[in-house]
């Protein structure tokens, strides 16, 4: 009798124990992956997708929070608006943390398995944003040096998220609905920026009268006494409030079951995983099963478990085939081409506030800078990006994920050379300019911003899904930091000493407009997803129908033979 595993509650459901009486390992995986797979859309995929949700949610809310710190870091810390050095170093060093926990957590999450990385990764992330908000200077080391040092750490736990909740959603997914469920937790970035908006807002109108005082044309250097230690206090709050959502779901992340596919594919070790599952809730370091059954399980699933094992040499002997390295090709490359643009168009916001309205040009006091700068990046997430993910959520498991990315990056190829060769004309049409770049946020992420999130969590077999999606998202990061060092400033080339002027933005725009166009080749190498199964795509699903035949054949007395690794996808 096959053991049960422990684990699960109101939001994951543990399927694995609705077969465990089941001792033909490949019939109890076929079973137990096909209840997954034809579940119909509940209460119960609703909570996994908002607990996945919430982590992404916190993830937007910290990128992006900063924009809006780096401000206030400038008038608390040098009494004038912060270098753009220290800016751009604080932000890359987020991209930068997330980088190494995208590939590290990704890689872990194979070896270790989900359910032991899932959770380490909002610690950190809750550890470290509570760390900034506490951060003060001292005579050896700047505030910017702390405040980058605890962002690294920060972007760790924010890459290890991306794989973790891709896969995760993923593999717990019915098959109709996975796309919808894997993008509307990618679309908790939207609320997730939204939200950082508002908490500035709310705290910038709660300390109106101090930030007033500040008026007197040099709104950074007149803010002293009681306005100095507003804004050190609204930043540090800001920040803070990051860590909340984080708590929230941390309970129930840290107590959901391993995922079939990954107890059946990789672990293998069923009796030890129980043990470990249980021993886990008693605060026990791991449990200690009995030897001759976890021999007894060994031997059943190395004789009749199908799945190829996971291994360095197995890993580039199965993408070093074509027909799968060209997948990886197509999801990494075009999760950076992507990044190169997005995060090189969130460079000039600057740009797009003067056009509504609320860049800090006229502003009277401290108080109006800060606020227009909450406001103008609410307007902006509402008017193009927020509706852009609901779309894709919409529309995914409908129209299908390559469509949408090829569609996605075909528009911003033309948006961005419109923008790019007409420059001059529309720096004298202030609405059409804003209307190109609402229109660049909608298709960003009803294009190739939610489809290279989605289609890595889908397309490689289990034993390599976390670590190839960790690959892919590492691949973006990489694109965002090329963004921001080295193409971003371009956008000042030829300007005169002190001046904020962006000769170069038109030939920057030209240059975004290239890597989409690249982007649509990319896209090219990835199959389209909707409505197949995981095991489908990974091709182990037509191995895995041969094998149980053959095993059948065997018990009536015929000589068995194992299936042929690596048999073609239905996919392809």
């Amino acid at each position: 009798m096959a053991q049960k595993t422990a684990g699960g509650n109101a939001v994951w459901h543990n399927f694995h124990n609705d077969y465990a009486h089941i001792a033909d390992p490949n019939e109890r995986r076929r079973l137990a992956l096909a209840e997954i797979d034809k579940a119909s859309f509940g209460w119960y995929h609703i909570r996994a997708t908002i607990v996945a949700g919430i982590g992404f949610f916190t993830d937007a809310y910290d990128i992006f929070a900063i924009s809006l710190v780096t401000v206030m870091i400038g008038v608390v810390y040098f009494d004038a608006a912060i270098p753009s050095s220290a800016d751009t170093a604080i932000k890359v060093a987020t991209s930068g943390g997330t980088v190494i926990g995208q590939f590290g957590f990704g890689i872990l999450a194979d070896i270790v398995g989900r359910k032991k990385m899932y959770g380490l990764e909002l610690i950190i992330i809750i550890f470290a944003t509570l760390a900034q908000a506490v951060s003060a200077a001292s005579p050896g080391i700047t505030i910017v040096g702390v405040v980058i040092f605890w962002r690294v750490l920060m972007g760790i736990g924010i890459g290890g998220d991306y794989p973790l909740s891709a896969i995760i959603t993923s593999e717990f997914a019915t098959t109709k609905w996975r796309g919808a469920m894997m993008g509307a937790v990618f679309a908790m970035q939207g609320i997730g920026q939204f939200a950082a908006g508002i908490v500035a807002l709310i705290c910038v109108a709660a300390y109106k009268s101090q930030l007033q005082t500040a008026n007197t044309g040099k709104f950074y250097d007149s803010c002293k006494g009681d306005c100095a230690v507003a804004v050190d206090q609204i930043w540090r709050i800001v920040i803070g409030f990051g860590a909340v959502p984080a708590c929230i779901a941390l309970y129930y992340r840290l107590t959901i079951p391993e995922t079939p596919r990954y107890t059946f594919d990789v672990a293998r070790d069923v009796e030890k995983a129980a043990l470990d599952t249980q021993a886990y809730f008693e605060g026990r370091p791991e449990g200690v099963p009995d030897e001759m059954k976890r021999i007894e399980a060994f031997k059943n699933a190395e004789e009749n478990l199908v799945v190829e094992k996971a291994s360095v040499k197995d890993f580039f002997r199965h993408f070093g085939q074509w027909r799968y390295g060209k997948v990886l090709l197509g999801t990494a490359g075009s999760w950076f081409l992507l990044d190169v643009a997005f995060y090189g168009l969130s460079l000039n916001n600057t740009v797009i506030l003067n056009a509504i309205g609320y860049s800090s040009t006229g502003a009277t006091s401290l108080y109006d800078i800060l606020y227009r700068s909450a406001v103008g990046n609410i307007i902006i997430v509402c008017a193009g990006a927020i509706p852009g993910y609901w779309v894709t959520v919409a529309t995914v498991d409908t129209v299908g994920r390559k469509p949408i990315q090829i569609m996605g990056f075909v528009v911003l190829t033309v948006l961005f050379c419109i923008i790019g060769f007409a420059y001059s004309k529309l720096q004298t049409a202030p609405n059409a300019l804003l209307a190109l770049y609402v229109l660049c946020q909608f298709f960003f992420n009803f294009g190739p911003n939610a489809t290279t999130f989605i289609v890595p969590g889908e397309c490689f077999p289990t034993r390599y899904r976390s670590s190839a999606h960790g690959i892919s998202a590492a691949s973006g990061k990489v694109g965002s930091i090329i963004a921001q060092v080295l193409i971003g400033p371009l956008r000042t080339r030829g300007a005169p000493a002190g001046s904020t002027a962006s000769p170069w933005l038109d030939h920057v725009m030209e240059i975004y407009a290239l890597f989409m166009l690249l982007g649509v080749g990319t896209s090219f190498l990835i199959p389209e997803t909707k409505r197949k199964t995981l095991e489908e795509l990974a091709g182990e699903e037509p191995a895995a129908a041969v094998a149980l035949e053959q095993n059948h054949t065997s018990s009536q007395g015929s000589v068995e033979k194992r299936p042929e690794p690596d048999a073609p996808a239905t996919a392809y």
